[in-house]
């Protein structure tokens, strides 16, 4: 019998492992590929942005130190309206913090928090699918295929982190609403002729956002949002148009674009579970909320939830009671709520006002920038939203260790 069982060992679900690590319990981890394998989506290419709040449930977890040589600090925040007046600039010196955000290719944090978890606490259920979930009244049963066996798990509390396609949610009877923004993600890493200065740009194009984040080795990730009838024609260019092309789209404030690595997409999307909490179940990550990627704000709101539900675990395990209650769960959603919600009208939000030609809007929005930019606590409120500051603060948040 687990304590904890979780489904999907991507960022969210590793973290959580890592985080419930110290506690006295029996914690395990079904993931469907092998950690490194190309099929893992969750340690691809892709780089992460780190917001400063999440470095804090990092060190609470006590990883972050273990993972600052692989990762680049965000010193500086440019945003821009293309081809309007008006521009806001955020600095980390002004917000009294070390770096407004860090970022981080996927594969190194995935490689950190596999390492984290080779120590043996958590039990690694790799490569595992579930295919039947049968809730009881003291336990949830888990039935998975595991190198052509079956196997049935049985857990105290269930977690489901297995992403935004998440299978367990729908065993489940969880339902999602879904807002298809028909825009797609090129995403790439790029190296400009100006030194980056950890400074992060987002521009807001015609098409949608397009973000340059700071990298090691003096790379930015670039993450460039088309209309899904246009991105084709992009990826097809040779490496000298497509530079071209990105060049015209955000200018010169880098100098010239010199090169580009290896382009992929994905579509983006607004989904958000109806629920959090099923049963002896709760669903995590982007099995609760998919965001678009405008500022950023996916990942560091999973990890929120994984700070916030091993806080109430921890206190769980010190008193003695079962993980899977009925009330702590429902203290879990209700408590998650403002948050999950306050980032999805944020997010949404900006795509929305951002991603409209309309030329009054365009102007107001030009105006909206400038008032940002030149109003400290317009300012202030938009760099706490985007560092994960404004809500409420767990002990992982803090920096803090869980209570045992």
């Amino acid at each position: 019998m687990f304590d904890v069982l979780i489904v999907g060992g991507g960022m969210v679900g590793a973290s959580l492992a890592v985080a419930l690590k110290p506690l006295n319990l029996k914690i395990g981890l079904i993931e469907a590929f092998n950690f490194g394998v190309a099929e893992q989506p969750s340690y691809d290419d892709r780089s992460i942005a780190l917001s400063y709040g999440s470095s804090r449930i990092y060190q609470g977890m006590g990883v972050w130190n273990k993972l600052r040589s692989g990762l680049e600090s965000i010193q500086h925040i440019h945003v821009s309206d293309q081809g309007h007046f008006g521009a806001t600039r955020m600095e980390a010196v002004e917000e009294h913090v070390p770096a407004l955000g860090y970022v981080v290719e996927s594969r190194v944090l995935g490689k950190l928090l596999y390492e984290e978890l080779a120590s043996g606490e958590v039990e690694q259920i790799v490569p595992a699918k579930v295919f039947a979930v049968e809730q009881g009244a003291d336990a949830v049963k888990v039935s998975i295929e595991r190198n052509g066996v079956v196997d049935v798990l049985n857990a105290r509390l269930l977690v489901v982190s297995d992403g935004a396609n998440s299978g367990v949610r729908n065993m489940l009877g969880i339902d999602v609403t879904r807002r298809e923004y028909q825009q797609t993600a090129l995403i790439a890493n790029v190296t400009t002729a100006e030194p980056h200065r950890n400074t992060a740009y987002e521009r807001f194009t015609a098409s949608g956002p397009l973000a340059l984040l700071p990298l090691t080795e003096g790379r930015y990730s670039l993450v460039w949002t088309h209309r899904v009838e246009d991105v084709a024609a992009t990826m097809q260019l040779n490496d000298a148009d497509f530079l071209r092309k990105l060049q015209l789209e955000f200018g010169y404030r880098q100098g010239v674009f010199t090169k580009v690595g290896q382009r992929a997409t994905y579509p983006l999307v607004l989904q958000k579970a109806a629920r959090e909490v099923a049963g002896r179940a709760v669903v995590i990550g982007n099995a609760s909320h998919a965001l678009h990627p405008v500022t950023g704000q996916g990942l560091n709101l999973g990890l929120r939830d994984v700070a916030q539900l091993a806080e109430l675990l921890a206190e769980a395990a010190h008193e003695g009671s079962d993980p899977g209650a009925t009330e702590l769960l429902a203290r879990y959603e209700a408590l998650r709520k403002p948050d999950q919600q306050a980032v999805v009208r944020y997010t949404d939000t900006l795509v929305r006002v951002f991603s409209n030609d309309f030329a009054p809007l365009a102007h107001a929005r030009a105006v909206g920038l400038m008032a940002v930019d030149r109003i400290a606590p317009l300012r202030h409120w938009n760099a706490r939203q985007g560092m994960g500051m404004r809500q409420r603060q767990t002990r992982l948040a803090r920096g803090l260790g869980l209570k045992r």
